[in-house]
């Protein structure tokens, strides 16, 4: 969900109102999300560990947004049968921040007509280590032997343990690459990208990316049926 910055910027704006400006689109595609038939899970790129690195008064608004973000769209999840949950590396987060992510969990637990994951404090590539260490502690501990390691179970360790790998990931703000988001899930996904900033994005700009999805021909490595 890239372009909050830039769309406040070029307003003049602060750049904390790009990102309140964001949420309102999170609200609209998390709603139509959960009308559309057959669409089970959205994955929402909210917080990496990168982000740390950006001025502490940004930081500490998006950890003030995030917890805001919680009570205030419980309702609508409750409304719309939507499941929240996390991936990344949660631990980091303050300890109230912690706590508003386990209440909305919990509250939203038996929902199922979709299932909202924010990657928060999350990077791919620690999430592998973090998977590596699982298996090295295991191993050592006889659990479980190399010959056992296949690339189904490998996935068991990863914190998508739970998900269907996705099959479209779209990144807004005119960015073209992954920048660390679920690289061993996205080995097959459909990937997309569109100029539009995120605060701008709005359930227009989500059906036209599930129509140019829809027009792709996934042959994950095999043969087309018309080659």
């Amino acid at each position: 969900m890239d372009g909050n910055g830039r769309w406040a910027t070029s307003r003049g704006l602060p750049r904390v109102k790009g990102h309140q400006q964001g949420v309102e689109s999170i609200r609209d595609v998390v709603t139509e999300c959960a009308r559309l038939e057959g669409l089970d899970y959205l994955t929402l790129y909210a917080f990496s560990r990168e982000n740390w690195k950006r001025p502490r008064m940004e930081v500490n608004f998006l950890m003030h947004l995030l917890k805001h973000f919680c009570r205030k769209e419980l309702a609508t999840m409750m409304k719309n049968s939507v499941r929240f949950t996390t991936i990344g590396a949660i631990s980091g987060l303050p300890a109230d921040v912690r706590t508003e992510l386990k209440t909305t969990a919990q509250k939203t637990a038996a929902n199922t007509n979709l299932t909202l994951c924010l990657a928060l404090n999350y990077g791919a590539r620690d999430e592998i280590v973090r998977a590596v260490r699982k298996v090295a502690v295991e191993a050592a501990a006889g659990e479980v032997s190399a010959r056992e390691i296949t690339e189904e179970r490998f996935a068991q360790y990863l914190d998508t343990s739970e998900f269907p790998d996705p099959d479209l990931i779209i990144r807004t703000a005119g960015e073209m690459r992954l920048s660390n988001f679920l690289l061993w899930q996205a080995s097959y996904a459909e990937l997309w990208f569109t100029p539009v900033l995120w605060p701008d994005f709005r359930n227009e700009n989500l059906h036209e990316a599930l129509d140019a999805y829809s027009r792709r021909k996934r042959k994950f490595g095999a043969i087309g049926d018309d080659e």
